[in-house]
């Protein structure tokens, strides 16, 4: 692993694009071959990095980090300061993640994302990135006028804080329209609510009348279609875009100092962060953080039923349906193999109902790199070899369903994480569980959605905190900690706070609804049913006849 130097480049993990700039990776989101980027080196933090950043703002450490993978003459300290202030001061509380001990005797954490617009983990990166496409448009349309200033389209899926977290980092944005796809009826309505009751007339949803795979499987397709990458430059906002992974990787380096300058941390104990996931970049940010030298023991992947990170963490095969009987191994049978056999399962956590985990491949470079070379090999035949192993890997997932990795490259990947599957029985339970057995231990304010009687969780953060609290049993206190990452308020998910928590004494949902959410559901809204019938050519269809009517108002307007 290299130190920092001024020139970080870019690649795609499988090997047709190298030597890539941040600011077109981030303009770009897709690579042309289909594959995703990455750092072409993950850079060492530095030498004093546990002393000098240890008492850093949230902002701050923003900083330094983000100045390791992004070279200032590609956007100058002062400017990088300024998108930084600007991203978070839209979070309301300064710490911007605070941490929540759940139980002190197991030292287990919580890890608050969803303090945000959007109440979702999802606006730590999505405000950044937004400010990042406008920083980028404003200096590429320095006095150009017309037709000739550049404009972006912002194509996404979402299963869905996506979605709303990306339309309220880009809404009336100049020179940028915004697309988001969505699962007709498979999101929450509070969550379709923030996304469709925009009015911005640079902000479009589609909901498709499919899953979100089918959505996300339209946005990669768009990504690789020559017609409308001619007329139109695309750009992504899903987790396929760097920028998001870089952005998440500062909240596990502010979780890790605000525990350790706690009083319970016992100095040589170590931190396991556990979190809830389904397209895997989340976890994965934390797995860069970890790769650059941060002091995390394990990454422990939570899934709900829809489990193949969990079902290749058992058994080298990455594969979209398991064969009958397999998931059974190790996880409750009413949610295994028989689940599966149609595709996705709802469950009770839908952010997390993804049948392929997208940004699995960028591990995947990383094992190849890992296994299949040596440090003696050119850097050159290193980073090849990796792109190899990855589009043959994903050339089988696309042909045969999946693939199984060499039981050395399993191996390599048990390094860093270990999995745990989660049914909607014991989300349920843990809701309740945590909401009536606070602990002495336990900050309760109105910002994290806590009543007088204990903590709320969402599903997907229940889910995290079921998988933590078996980890414990592995790795118990008081030598090791577990931060768990909170990635929604509970109010976006009321069905299944409501099922877990409906008769507990105190209980109420009317004190867990912010106000930003009342009366959200009732407001006008604007949204385009798009057909699966008419395939992912009818999303282009309507992308394209949007943005030009959208361009011909801003030229109409300015004339």
């Amino acid at each position: 692993m290299a130190s920092h130097t001024a020139s970080q480049r870019y690649l795609s993990t499988r090997g047709g694009s190298y030597d890539l700039s941040f600011e077109e990776v981030v303009l770009k989101g897709l690579a042309s071959d289909g594959g995703l980027f990455i750092p072409e080196e993950i850079p060492s933090l530095p030498k004093d990095w546990a002393s000098k950043w240890k008492d850093l703002s949230f902002e701050d450490l923003a900083f330094e980090i983000f100045s390791l993978y992004i070279s200032p003459s590609e956007i100058p300290s002062a400017d990088l300061k300024d998108l930084i202030k600007h991203s978070y001061s839209t979070f309301r509380t300064p710490d911007v993640t605070p941490i929540v001990t759940l139980d002190k005797e197991k030292n287990i954490h919580l890890l608050e994302l969803f303090h945000g617009p959007t109440f979702a983990f999802k606006d730590v990166a999505l405000q950044f990135l937004g400010n990042l496409f406008e920083y980028f448009l404003v200096r590429r349309n320095k006095g150009k006028t017309g037709r000739d200033r550049e404009h972006l389209t912002v194509i996404g899926a979402t299963s869905g804080d996506t979605g709303s977290a990306a339309i309220y980092g880009l809404r009336g944005k100049k020179d940028v329209s915004v697309f988001i796809m969505h699962p007709q009826g498979k999101i929450s309505p509070i969550q379709e609510a923030q996304m469709t009751t925009v009015m911005d007339a640079n902000v479009h949803n589609l909901a498709v009348d499919g899953s979100f795979d089918d959505c996300q499987d339209f946005v990669k397709a768009l990504f690789a279609d020559p017609v409308i990458n001619k007329t139109h430059r695309l750009a992504a906002v899903n987790s396929i875009n760097w920028a998001r992974i870089l952005a998440q990787i500062t909240y596990y380096f502010a979780s890790y100092f605000t525990l350790i300058r706690s009083p319970s941390f016992i100095s040589g104990a170590t931190v396991r962060f556990v979190v809830p996931t389904g397209n895997f970049g989340d976890i994965l940010a934390g797995y860069f953080a970890k790769r650059m030298g941060l002091p995390a023991e394990k990454l422990v992947i939570a899934t709900n039923a829809n489990d193949i990170l969990h079902r290749f963490w058992r058994t080298g095969k990455y594969e979209k349906k398991p064969v009958h009987g397999a998931a059974a191994a190790g996880g409750f049978p009413e949610d295994g193999a028989q689940a599966h056999e149609g595709g996705v399962k709802e469950t009770l956590s839908p952010a997390m109902d993804i049948l392929v985990s997208s940004n699995f491949e960028r591990l995947l470079w990383f094992l190849a790199y890992d296994v299949y070379s040596t440090p003696t090999d050119s850097l050159s035949t290193r980073r090849a070899t990796a792109g190899e192993h990855v589009r043959a890997w994903l050339a089988a997932l696309k042909s045969d369903g999946g693939f199984t990795v060499d039981e050395v490259v399993l191996a390599a990947a048990t390094e860093d994480f270990e999995s745990e599957r989660i049914s909607d029985e014991e989300t349920l339970s843990t809701i309740t569980h945590i909401y009536s057995s606070p602990s002495p231990a336990m900050t309760q304010t109105s910002a994290t959605g806590t009543t007088g009687e204990g903590y709320i969780l969402d599903p997907h953060s229940a889910i995290g905190i079921t998988a933590a609290l078996r980890s414990v049993l592995r790795a118990p206190p008081p030598t090791t900690h577990h931060i768990s990452l909170a990635t929604a308020h509970p109010a976006k998910f009321s069905k299944a706070v409501e099922m877990a928590l409906q008769g507990q004494p105190g209980f109420s949902f009317d004190t867990v609804l912010p106000e930003e959410f009342r009366g959200l559901e009732d407001k006008a809204r604007r949204v385009t049913v798009a057909r699966m019938a008419d395939g992912w050519e009818g999303v282009r269809r309507i992308v394209v006849a949007e943005v030009e009517a959208e361009r011909a108002a801003a030229e109409k307007a300015a004339t």
